[in-house]
């Protein structure tokens, strides 16, 4: 597997390198990859099919500057900000391996990044578990949301990691999502995730580690991240959508 580092400079170029990387794949240009990158700036970014208005507080956005965006997975609203950690994985699909189907890929990538956690952790006396679907949490407490999108031959298992977070801001721009797991039991933002308290490299190592990731991807599709950023993920045709 192959490992991309990337710092980009806006919002939608993140959000396209995950589009791009899946379409370079699809086309048969790529193989599997681990793609990390840290928000520079506080954004929402809301699930493909969320309903803007249902899911963000969105007076309180533009009250604070904040710009909203959409993914190309489903899954609920975050907020991305400063001192989380993105990853996304390109994985082939196979017809009897572990992506064979939605939930046995949920199953397979969920239990490899519940370990590669759990050994980041070390002596830490903190189980890491987990919950609902894809939820990666310390006890009852989440610090990881995932989705994951599918095309015919590979697909792409992403999610959002709190680290070192200003958990309050989650609070302030979203309401109260409209589906939850159960074991969220109604319980508000704030008394419901927590921060995973490691230095994002270490997380990295981890989860580079668990995938076997450690050749470094030398032909990322930089010019088509350009342009979906540019065409799809800066325009409210995309963002603002539903």
């Amino acid at each position: 597997m192959k490992r991309l580092d990337l710092a980009f400079s806006t919002p939608a170029e993140s959000l396209a390198a995950d589009e791009a990387l899946l379409d370079q794949c699809e086309a048969g240009d790529g193989g599997e990859t681990l793609l990390f990158w840290e928000p520079r700036e506080t954004f929402v970014v809301v699930g493909y099919a969320n309903q803007v208005a249902t899911e963000v507080n969105v007076a309180a956005c533009a009250a604070r500057g904040v710009p909203i965006f959409r993914r190309c997975s489903g899954g609920g609203a975050i907020v991305q900000m400063t001192g989380g950690l993105n990853y996304s994985l390109i994985l082939r699909i196979t017809a009897t391996g572990p992506t064979r189907s939605i939930t046995a890929a949920n199953q397979f990538i969920m239990e490899k990044n519940r370990a590669a956690i759990e050994s980041a952790i070390g002596n830490r006396q903190s189980a890491i578990t987990v919950r609902g679907h894809t939820d990666l949490c310390l006890g009852d407490l989440k610090f990881a949301g995932n989705s994951q999108r599918r095309r015919k031959n590979f697909l792409i298992f992403h999610g959002t990691l709190l680290l070192n977070c200003d958990l309050s801001r989650i609070g302030e721009l979203l309401q109260m999502p409209s589906l939850e797991p159960d074991y969220r039991a109604h319980r508000s933002h704030e008394n419901f995730v927590t921060n995973l308290g490691l230095p994002a490299e270490k997380v990295k190592a981890a989860l580079a580690q668990e995938w076997n990731a450690v050749e470094e991807l030398k032909n990322p599709p930089l010019a088509e991240i350009e342009k979906l950023a540019r065409e799809k993920y800066s325009t409210n045709e995309w963002n603002l959508k539903f």
